[in-house]
């Protein structure tokens, strides 16, 4: 303990505050890479397989008579412009978790240089440039992570064009939703389906997916 002291108080009143400033935000940086460990294997692969976030659609409002519910038909809309609110925070620069590595990057270098015998100015211009560098490199990895996460996700788009089966009876236009099942991104899932046709789509029936409305596929006979 008096040699821990013994060596603060020889300190100089810069390298006290880099210290300071340093130490902290080494520790949170190191707590956050364990939690990222550790926690880190499980999640990242979303799976819809049972997407019934319409059930009940019975009687819901078509005021421009396309038969389909105008709630779905804002969500369509939003859909087909590609407003996807994660399309636009994925690259954040200033975060808890690059903040942290720019505090501990800059803390290091400019403690490394002013011990190495430089001018404060210099020393913490250094480390300012090594830790902005380097908070910069965090914040494209974690966009670069966050794209992986993304891409692994089914994307309902990819089924339009696509055949599937009818799994429960999808009732006609204006009538509810069904399910219906299909291979999509190389797995086999279960969707909601709502029919584009007047006659209802009984199980086993083979269909077309020809659009996306909310979580849900329109479908309707080859």
């Amino acid at each position: 303990m008096m040699g821990i002291q013994q060596w603060w108080n020889e300190l100089s009143d810069i390298l006290r505050v880099l210290y300071c400033i340093t130490i902290p935000a080494t520790l949170v940086l190191v707590l956050q890479l364990l939690l990222t460990m550790i926690g880190g294997h499980g999640g990242g692969d979303v799976d819809i397989s049972d997407t019934s976030g319409i059930d009940g659609l019975d009687g819901g409002l078509d005021l421009d008579g396309n038969g389909i519910p105008d709630a779905l038909e804002t969500d369509a809309s939003q859909l087909a412009s590609g407003a996807d609110p994660g399309d636009f925070g994925s690259f954040k620069l200033l975060t808890v978790q690059t903040i942290v590595t720019f505090l501990a990057v800059f803390g290091w270098v400019s403690i490394i240089c002013v011990s190495a015998g430089m001018t404060t100015i210099l020393s913490v211009l250094i480390g300012a440039v090594c830790g902005a560098a380097m908070m910069l490199l965090v914040a494209k990895m974690v966009q670069a992570s966050r794209k992986l996460v993304e891409n692994g996700a089914l994307d309902l788009k990819n089924a339009i064009g696509e055949t599937a089966t009818v799994y429960l009876t999808v009732p006609p236009k204006n009538g509810g939703s069904g399910k219906i099942t299909m291979q999509l991104q190389g797995r086999f899932c279960e969707f909601d389906a709502v029919n584009a046709g007047e006659a209802p789509l009984k199980t086993g029936t083979q269909v077309v997916v020809t659009d996306v409305v909310g979580d849900a596929l329109v479908v309707e006979t080859p």
